[in-house]
């Protein structure tokens, strides 16, 4: 059973499977399938969704604001130590053409979505413009996992693209951030969020180190760990969150400002590096308890946002479909040639300069962040549903992405 949960685990399956089960369930049983999802767990709770002037915490807010903020959290990490750490994946001139090409797997999916849009006329443009994020996304556990099959284990090609999906995925939390607020915005209340994470860092981290300076025992550092573990930053972490409902920044964002707070090593060895594993800072080593909490997270997260109706496919559906399997190759592959060429920053040894455009087609599998903008960038409805639809089926990507390897004569190397 033990070997079961971990291939399941490992493979990021578990998401899969509970889109699968919802979008059975939404098309056998669509009533009892809306009905589980806004499942009310608390009315008049002290969050959730606002309802008749008072907030009702439903199944749906539990997973998508709150317990989700888990999974961007695991996300932030590993773009902090990628920009933050001296051999940072994201720093020097390592990063200039995976950033160039991030740059436009981004331009191109908003410009081929919106400027689709525009030709179908103004007002499928005005029901659809507010989604020009979904296609943005690309979904770093699933990427990986097909790069690895179209280009083997160690090509450079797959750290090219997991260099990418990193620096994706920082731009799209600041893209939430900014452009999908959750409710009116209240900003002054980041100051709760931001104070409460540079609170911790200082009593927590900054002050014991100081205080052990000189010390090769580090008597305070140690009493800290060993006697206060992850509480202080997990209560850091909820006033934060808090913070961010109350400020109208979607809360799943919430637990941001405290990642750079938490004791973490002085190296990385990359994004699902197995070495990390004997790293035991508190930052890797949180990292790792909530592995398996946040497949189980993301199992709920595909069951509650997944269930679409075949019959709610509509131009958004076709709209995040193209930005994602045309917008994003045409995108990173331009942007990659600048980069590389005209602009000299070269690309990674023993990777060619047509291997972007596999590099955009498995970079073009949106599937869970893109389905989580969906969910954020439209109210409840046949828009919400068709773009969602487009985020699900953006999984045909994998398999264009091993006919494009396979044409494109890209040779594996494993190891």
């Amino acid at each position: 059973m033990y070997r079961v949960w971990n291939f399941l685990a490992n493979y990021s399956l578990l998401l899969i499977i509970g889109a699968i089960i919802a979008l059975l369930w939404a098309n056998v049983t669509p009533d009892s399938y809306h009905h589980f999802v806004e499942f009310v767990i608390w009315d008049h709770a002290p969050i959730g969704h606002l309802h008749d002037g008072h907030r009702t915490l439903t199944l749906h807010y539990l997973v998508n604001d709150c317990l989700m903020a888990l999974f961007f959290a695991i996300a932030a990490k590993e773009v902090w130590e990628a920009v933050i750490l001296e051999n940072g994946s994201l720093r020097g001139k390592k990063a200039a053409t995976p950033l160039f090409a991030t740059l436009g797997g981004m331009l191109g999916p908003i410009t081929v979505y919106l400027g689709i849009a525009a030709v179908l006329g103004s007002e499928t443009y005005s029901a659809v413009a507010n989604g020009w994020a979904i296609p943005t996304a690309t979904d770093i556990a699933f990427s990986y996992l097909v790069g690895r099959l179209v280009f083997g284990a160690g090509h450079p090609a797959v750290r090219f693209l997991l260099l990418l999906a990193i620096a994706d995925d920082a731009a799209g939390l600041i893209i939430l951030a900014v452009f999908y607020p959750s409710g009116e915005l209240a900003p002054v209340w980041l100051l709760f969020s931001f104070g409460a994470a540079a609170l911790v860092f200082i009593l927590f981290n900054w002050l014991p180190r100081k205080l052990d300076t000189g010390k090769q025992d580090r008597p305070n550092s140690t009493w800290i760990r060993a006697k206060l573990s992850f509480w202080p930053y997990a209560i850091a972490g909820a006033m934060s969150w808090y913070g961010f409902m109350q400020s109208g920044i979607h809360p799943a964002l919430g637990l941001l400002p405290v990642v750079p707070a938490i004791p973490h090593a002085d190296r990385a060895f990359g994004f699902f590096a197995e070495a990390e594993e004997h790293l035991h800072d508190l930052l890797n080593v949180i990292e790792h308890a909530l592995k398996h909490p946040v497949e189980v997270v993301l199992f709920f997260f595909g069951l509650l946002n997944a269930g679409v109706e075949f019959s709610s496919m509509g131009a958004a559906t076709w709209l995040v479909l193209a930005g994602l399997l045309i917008g994003k190759p045409l995108g990173i592959f331009i942007f990659g040639y600048i980069a590389a060429r005209p602009l000299k920053l070269g690309i990674p040894e023993g990777m060619r300069i047509i291997d972007l455009v596999a590099v955009g087609c498995v970079a073009a599998i949106g599937f869970t962040v893109s389905l989580f903008v969906a969910s954020v960038a439209f109210d409840a409805g046949p828009v919400q549903d068709a773009a969602k639809m487009g985020a699900l089926f953006s999984f045909a990507a994998a398999a264009i992405s091993i006919l494009v390897g396979r044409l494109l004569r890209v040779e594996k190397i494993e190891g």
